[in-house]
């Protein structure tokens, strides 16, 4: 065993977030229309596939927006841009209204809340669904894709930053 390698039984959840987090990833909102609009912070997002077009994400379980989204059936990952760090932490929060005062339109392909100032973004039809410890893994088939202006929001240590090359 290398130096600083910890068995798996000795893992503890403080560890592993402080190693894992080591790793930068981008920040998005996924959203959709479930009668209203629905979304929350999701930074567990990749591409899978390129031919066919296809993304995953990974909510927790304990998520209450999540399951609206599923049932909606299509969804929007929103690539959020790095001035956007105030409307991530509203979106990551349970029990509030996180749409009040944010401005969206409507996808032309899945109708899912497409976010104002967002980088990027990809509206998606519903894949399949994985159980996976405390979240679930998601995959989503691609039906539109648009790119805005500027820098990504960047997720790293437990805090919000941005890039610069």
């Amino acid at each position: 065993m290398a130096v600083g390698e910890v068995e798996p039984s000795g893992l503890d959840e403080a560890r592993f977030r402080d190693v894992l987090g080591h790793f930068a990833t981008g920040v998005t909102v996924v959203t959709a229309l479930d009668g209203d609009p629905v979304g929350f912070t999701c930074q567990a997002f990749a591409a899978l596939s390129i031919d066919p077009p296809m993304v995953l994400l990974a909510p927790g379980k304990s998520s209450t927006s999540w399951p609206r989204i599923a049932r909606a059936g299509a969804f929007c990952v929103n690539i959020l841009a790095s001035d956007q760090a105030a409307l991530a932490r509203s979106f990551s929060r349970s029990g509030t209204d996180k749409f009040a005062g944010v401005e969206w339109w409507a996808g032309d392909a899945t109708g899912a809340p497409l976010l104002s100032g967002a980088l990027a973004w990809a509206e998606c039809t519903l894949g399949e669904i994985f159980d996976s410890g405390d979240h679930e893994v998601v995959t989503g088939s691609v039906l539109a894709l648009g790119v805005g202006e500027g820098e990504p929001l960047l997720f790293y240590r437990g805090g919000f930053g941005t890039f610069s090359g």
